[in-house]
C-alpha cells in the first residue's frame, strides 16, 4: 500500500481553492495533487509541511518573457531567467521567439532552442513561434513542432532578423493559424510619421518627448486592424502589452460580438505613471510606453471588468551598455523592462489599493494565463489531478527591491528602491520545493511544455 501514499502534504489555513480561501492540506504524489483534505491532517507515514497562515496559491504563469538563449545569452539565459521566475513565484513561463539567435521562426530553430534549455529550467517553459514575412511556408511545420502560438510584430521589432509583417502577410498567415486553433500574438503598434518624432530627436533624454513619439493612436490603429482581421478570419487573436486605454472600448465591443480576442497588459503600465518618470533614466523605456496616470487607471478598470484578460511581464532584458544607462539617451537605449522576479508584489501592491482580492490576482496572473496557453486542464488551479505548482507567500509583508537580490542576469530594474507588499516564501514545481526564504533548495525541476502534450 505504500506506493499509494502521498509523497508529502502541504498545509495552510489560507489555501486558495476554486471556492476561495480554505484551511486545507494538499496531498502530492508524482508531481500531482492527488487529494485535498479540509483542515490540517496528521500522518506518521509521510511528511506534512505546515506553512501556517501563509497564502498557498497556484504558481503564477508568465506568457510574455524574452529569454534570448541561444545566441544572446549575454542579455539573459534560461538558467538565470527561470531562477528569477521561481524567486517571484512564477512556475511556468513562455519564451518569445525573437532576441535569441536564431529567432524561433522554423521548427529547426525551435529544436535548437529546446536543446539549449537542458539542465537549466528551474520553472516550466513553453515557446511561442515567430511569424515574419519570409516564413509563411514554414508556419505549418513550426506549429506542428509544438509552439503554443505564433507572435508577430506590426512595427519594427528592434531586431533586424525578426522583421514586422504586412497586412498581406497577416491575411495569409491568419488562415494557417486559425486552422490550428492557436493564438496569433500581435505587437500592436502601427507607426506614423508625426511631429512628436522630430521633437524626440531633439530631446532624446526627455521621457515625455519619448512618450509623445509613440502616441496612443499607434496602438489604437493597430488594435482596430487586428480586431478586423480577427473577425474576418475567425483566428484567435491576442493583443500583447496593451498600454493605450483608448483601445478598451473597441476591445469591449469586439468581445461582446464573441470574437476570439484576448488582451494582456503588464505591471509597468499599472504601477508607474509618465508624470513621475524622471528624464535621463532609460530603465523606464519600453514599447509601447508607460503612459499617464489617468490612462493607467482605465487599464485597472478594464482588468476589473475582464475586458483585459490577464497580466504578464514582457520581461525584456538587455545589458547595461545596451540600455545606455550612463548617457540617459532614450532614443538610443534598448527598450524593455526587467521585472519578472517582482511581478506579483508589483501588481499586488497597487491592486490591493484598488480593491482587488488575492483570488482575482491569482486569476489574472495564473488561471487566465493557463487557459490562454492551452494548459487549463493542468495548471492555474489547486485542484485534484492538477500539477503541484505552488507559490507560498505573505501578502502583508513589505520589502524594498534591492539590486543585490535580483536573480536575473543584469541587476537593473526601474523597481529598485520601490517598497512593495508581498514576499514569496516558497515555490514548488511539479511537487518539488525549489525555492525557500531566498535560497534555491533543489536542482532545476522545470519541464519543456509543448502544445502536442495536451492536444
Amino acid at each position: 500500500m505504500k506506493n499509494l501514499l502521498p509523497d508529502f502534504g502541504l498545509h495552510s489555513t489560507n489555501t486558495l481553492l476554486e471556492s476561495g480561501f480554505t484551511d486545507a492540506t494538499l496531498l502530492i504524489k508524482s508531481g500531482l495533487i492527488i487529494d485535498i483534505k479540509l483542515g490540517k491532517i496528521h500522518s506518521t507515514e509521510f511528511i506534512i509541511e505546515d506553512v501556517g497562515d501563509l497564502v498557498v496559491m497556484p504558481g503564477l504563469i508568465d506568457s510574455h518573457v524574452h529569454v534570448n538563449e541561444p545566441g544572446r545569452t549575454e542579455w539573459e539565459g534560461f538558467e538565470t531567467i527561470t531562477k528569477a521566475a521561481i524567486a517571484g513565484g512564477i512556475t511556468t513561463l513562455v519564451d518569445m521567439p525573437l532576441n535569441a539567435s536564431p529567432v524561433t521562426t522554423s521548427a529547426k530553430a525551435l529544436r535548437e532552442k529546446i536543446k539549449s534549455t537542458t539542465g537549466k529550467l528551474y520553472c516550466n517553459c513553453g515557446f511561442w513561434g515567430g511569424f515574419v514575412p519570409d516564413n509563411i511556408n514554414k508556419l505549418e511545420e513550426l506549429i506542428e513542432a509544438g509552439v503554443l502560438g505564433i507572435k508577430a510584430f506590426l512595427t519594427h521589432s528592434g531586431i533586424d532578423d525578426f522583421p514586422n509583417v504586412t497586412m498581406e502577410d497577416l491575411k495569409k498567415g491568419m488562415q494557417i493559424i486559425a486552422k490550428h486553433n492557436i493564438p496569433l500574438l500581435a505587437h500592436a503598434e502601427l507607426d506614423l510619421i508625426h511631429e512628436g518624432i522630430k521633437s524626440f530627436e531633439k530631446n532624446p533624454s526627455n521621457y515625455l518627448a519619448y512618450l509623445a513619439s509613440r502616441p496612443k493612436i499607434w496602438e489604437d490603429n493597430a488594435v482596430n486592424l487586428m480586431i478586423q482581421l480577427c473577425e474576418e478570419y475567425n483566428c484567435r487573436t491576442h493583443i500583447v502589452h496593451l498600454s493605450s486605454a483608448n483601445s478598451i472600448e473597441n476591445i469591449k465591443i469586439a468581445k461582446s460580438k464573441g470574437l476570439p480576442l484576448t488582451v494582456e497588459t503588464c505591471p509597468q503600465y499599472l504601477y508607474f505613471s509618465a508624470e513621475n518618470i524622471p528624464n535621463n533614466n532609460t530603465l523606464f523605456k519600453c514599447a509601447p510606453p508607460i503612459r499617464e496616470k489617468e490612462n493607467n487607471e482605465k487599464l485597472w478598470k478594464a482588468l476589473k471588468e475582464n475586458t483585459i484578460d490577464f497580466i504578464v511581464t514582457d520581461h525584456s532584458p538587455a545589458t547595461p551598455e545596451l540600455k545606455k544607462i550612463q548617457s540617459g539617451n532614450l532614443k538610443e537605449a534598448w527598450g524593455g523592462i526587467a521585472s519578472i522576479q517582482f511581478s506579483l508584489p508589483i501588481v499586488w501592491t497597487k491592486a490591493k489599493e484598488k480593491g482587488f482580492s488575492i483570488n482575482e490576482i491569482s486569476n489574472l496572473m495564473s488561471a487566465a494565463v493557463a487557459y490562454f496557453i492551452g494548459y487549463s486542464n493542468k495548471k492555474g488551479k489547486i485542484k485534484n489531478g492538477y500539477d503541484a505548482d505552488f507559490v507560498v507567500w505573505d501578502p502583508n509583508e513589505k520589502f524594498i527591491v534591492k539590486s543585490t537580490e535580483i536573480q536575473y542576469k543584469h541587476k537593473i530594474s526601474p523597481y529598485v528602491g520601490e517598497e512593495l507588499y508581498g514576499v514569496v516564501k516558497q515555490t514548488y514545481v511539479g511537487g518539488k520545493k525549489v525555492y525557500e526564504n531566498g535560497k534555491f533548495v533543489s536542482s532545476p525541476q522545470g519541464k519543456v511544455l509543448l502544445r502536442e502534450l495536451y492536444k
